[in-house]
C-alpha cells in the first residue's frame, strides 16, 4: 500500500513483498518471444528463410514491453504518475513499433498447417478485422483510450484497484499494436490505404499526442489530483517519448513506400 496525495491509499502491485506472481506478466512476454524465436529458428532455414531484421524487431519490442512490466517499474507507476506515463511509453507505444515491425502475423501464417492458415485468413478478411484496420478507428482507440484515462477520473479509479489497474495497459498494448500495424505495420492487412493517407493520419495522432500532453502540463481539462511537479513531469514523458515512437512509425512507413509508377503511351502516329 502507498499513502497517495489526497491523503488516501492507493494500491501498489510491486509492493506485496514475496509474490513471485509480480513476475508472471514478464515470464508470458519471455515466453511468446521465445515462441517468435522459434519459429523465425525453423523459417530461416527454409529456402524463402526469415528476416534478421524482423527477429531482431521483435526481440526489442518484447524487451520494451517486459520492461514496463517489470516489477520496479510496476511499482513507481502504482503510486507516481511519472512512472505510470513510463509504463504507458513502453507498453503502449514504444513496444508495439518493435513487436509489429517483427512481421509475427506473416511468420504464423508461414509456421502454421494448412487449417490454420486458412483460420487466420477468414478472420483477416472478417468484417471486424476490416473495421478495426481503418486507422482513424485504430487511431480513436490509441489516442481516445489516453484522453479517456488522463481527462476523467478513471485514473485514479483503476490505480486504486489491484484488479482494474491492468486493464489501462492492456488497452494501451492492444490498442497501439493496432495503431502501429495499420499504419506501418508489414503484415497484411485488409483495404489499407496508400502511405500519404496513412501518413495524414499519423500526422493527427501527433497532433493530439501533443495537445493531451500540453493540456497535462499546465494542468487543465485533467482528471488528476496529483502534485504539479508529477504532472508536468508526466506530460513531459508524454510528449517527448510519443514524438519518438510516431517517428518510428513514420520512418517505418516511408521506408516500405513505393510510389506507384504510371506509364506514359506515346502518341500514335497518325
Amino acid at each position: 500500500m502507498h499513502g497517495s496525495h489526497d491523503g488516501g491509499w492507493a494500491w501498489a502491485p510491486a509492493h506485496a513483498h514475496g509474490g513471485g506472481w509480480m513476475w508472471a506478466p514478464v515470464c508470458a512476454v519471455v515466453a511468446m518471444l521465445a515462441a517468435y524465436l522459434l519459429a523465425a529458428s525453423a523459417r530461416r532455414r527454409e529456402a524463402r528463410g526469415w528476416s534478421g531484421w524482423r527477429t531482431a524487431a521483435f526481440a526489442t519490442g518484447a524487451a520494451l514491453l517486459a520492461a514496463g512490466l517489470s516489477p520496479p517499474v510496476a511499482a513507481l507507476g502504482g503510486h507516481d504518475l511519472r512512472g505510470h506515463m513510463l509504463q504507458h511509453l513502453l507498453i503502449g507505444m514504444l513496444a508495439p513499433v518493435g513487436l509489429v515491425l517483427g512481421a509475427p502475423v506473416t511468420l504464423l501464417f508461414r509456421t502454421l498447417a494448412f487449417p490454420g492458415r486458412r483460420a487466420l485468413g477468414r478472420a483477416l478478411a472478417s468484417r471486424p478485422a476490416h473495421v478495426l484496420a481503418d486507422p482513424w478507428v485504430a487511431l480513436v482507440l490509441s489516442v481516445g483510450g489516453m484522453a479517456v484515462l488522463y481527462c476523467t477520473p478513471l485514473y485514479h479509479l483503476v490505480t486504486g484497484d489491484p484488479v482494474l489497474h491492468h486493464l489501462p495497459h492492456a488497452h494501451f498494448l492492444l490498442a497501439g499494436c493496432l495503431f502501429a500495424w495499420v499504419v506501418a505495420g508489414p503484415d497484411p492487412a485488409p483495404r489499407r490505404p496508400t502511405v500519404p493517407h496513412r501518413l495524414v493520419v499519423l500526422g493527427v495522432a501527433v497532433a493530439a499526442h501533443a495537445t493531451v500532453s500540453q493540456l497535462m502540463y499546465a494542468g487543465l481539462l485533467t482528471g488528476l489530483t496529483v502534485p504539479a511537479d508529477e504532472l508536468r513531469g508526466a506530460a513531459e514523458i508524454m510528449y517527448y517519448g510519443g514524438d519518438a515512437a510516431e517517428l518510428l512509425l513514420a520512418l517505418a512507413m516511408v521506408t516500405t513506400w513505393r510510389p506507384v509508377r504510371r506509364r506514359v503511351l506515346a502518341p500514335r502516329a497518325s
